[in-house]
């Protein structure tokens, strides 16, 4: 078996946490017990309810059974699997943590699953903001309470008010108190009523990210805009187990507008530190979209090309980090890292989901890592998360 470089610690950038059922209704104030996210059975399922309505089903969130075994997502998480299914390091911390420790794995990041990967399904569900504000800060709550337990191996990213640019300052300066390595943000609070995030009204809120080194967060489908992606890509006449094949991968390329929209917008050159990681994404389309986004802004608009400080493709290598997990750069992964950035790139595993590296991950990867640098490998394996998040 392929052996990597001394002294790697495994970082992984991408996983995700199925939400308990009482994460919100334990940690409720006194009155508001019936006016927070609860789990209900309807017509036999498990489904989140609130406001009377129900906003998305209580699943498994994970394909990986109790044994250890991964199953296809029609017949798991996109099928029948309710919470009690899935492996218990899906949602049980304490699990999650003695797994890491049986693969190898030292840190992790974590985003949610039901709540909608960017806290869409939550807050778009309820009209009382006020309310939802509630429900968000219980959620962030619960969030640091899980890395605080963890000694800071768990790294949950807060979601962020995404309706409200004030409420984000104050909520990113509240996750920055609470010990927090970043902030979880959706690539379109447009769906919520709120300015694009090229409009300037978002300042106050990259000028607060970027003082309080808090990278900003856009993991694949966190919108209701990027989940279009997925439910329409794919023909109609496509075999049903298939159709998850083609939205999914549809959705790594979702997260090129966002790249682009941010560095063709000028918010790197009135905010020169402010971070952001394109989270889930993959890295093989970036050095293409590279070279496409500084040819396509010079040939269609050399006017703003003059007018921004740097050439579109030098702001992410100053200010964007993306993630990876199964790519082998066909053959040569070392040119692939090379083109994106040796500094630029984190390791993932995405489990428990469909896609995740299972069931061993770092030997999975072993193979074609080794290929690397060991520089470089000590980099994309976990130096460069350790460097982003403090740890």
């Amino acid at each position: 078996m392929a052996r990597l470089a001394e002294g790697i610690r495994v970082i992984d950038a991408d996983a995700h946490l199925t939400e308990r059922h009482d994460l919100f209704t334990e940690r409720a104030p006194k009155g508001y017990e019936d006016k927070v996210p609860r789990v209900e059975r309807v017509d036999g399922q498990d489904m989140w309810v609130i406001e009377g309505k129900t906003f998305g089903k209580a699943g498994s969130g994970g394909t990986i059974d109790h044994q250890g075994k991964k199953h296809p997502f029609r017949s798991s998480q996109g099928g029948s699997w309710g919470i009690a299914d899935v492996h218990p390091a899906a949602w049980d911390t304490r699990e999650r943590v003695r797994l890491m420790d049986e693969l190898g794995i030292d840190a992790q990041v974590l985003y949610p699953n039901s709540i909608g990967i960017g806290g869409q399904n939550l807050y778009n569900a309820v009209k009382d903001k006020s309310a939802v504000r509630l429900c968000l800060e219980l959620y962030n709550d619960a969030m640091s309470e899980v890395q605080e337990e963890s000694g800071n191996r768990l790294l949950p990213m807060p979601i962020m008010p995404a309706w409200d640019v004030d409420a984000c300052v104050k909520e990113a300066a509240r996750c920055a108190e609470l010990g927090f390595r970043g902030v979880n943000m959706t690539a379109d609070p447009q769906d919520s009523g709120s300015p694009d995030l090229g409009d300037p009204a978002w300042d106050p809120f990259w000028e607060a990210c970027a003082g309080l080194d808090l990278p900003v967060h856009f993991h694949i489908g966190a919108s209701q805009t990027a989940l279009s992606y997925f439910g329409s890509t794919y023909w109609p006449s496509q075999d049903d187990s298939v159709k998850p094949a083609i939205g999914g991968a549809s959705l790594f390329q979702n997260n090129s507008r966002v790249l682009l929209n941010s560095a063709y917008c000028g918010m790197f050159d009135r905010h020169p530190n402010l971070k952001m990681v394109s989270v889930e994404s993959g890295i093989g389309w970036v050095p293409f979209m590279l070279e496409a986004m500084d040819y396509e802004l010079e040939e269609n608009a050399p006017h703003w090309f003059d007018k921004l400080q740097k050439r579109p493709s030098e702001y992410f290598r100053d200010n964007w980090v993306a993630t990876f997990w199964f790519e082998t750069g066909r053959g040569d992964l070392q040119h692939l890292i090379d083109s994106v950035g040796e500094d630029n790139v984190m390791f993932e595993t995405d489990f428990p989901h469909p896609t995740c590296l299972h069931p061993d991950p770092i030997g999975m990867v072993s193979e074609k890592i080794s290929t690397l640098r060991p520089e470089t490998q000590r980099k994309v394996m976990g130096g460069n998360a350790a460097k982003l998040y403090r740890i």
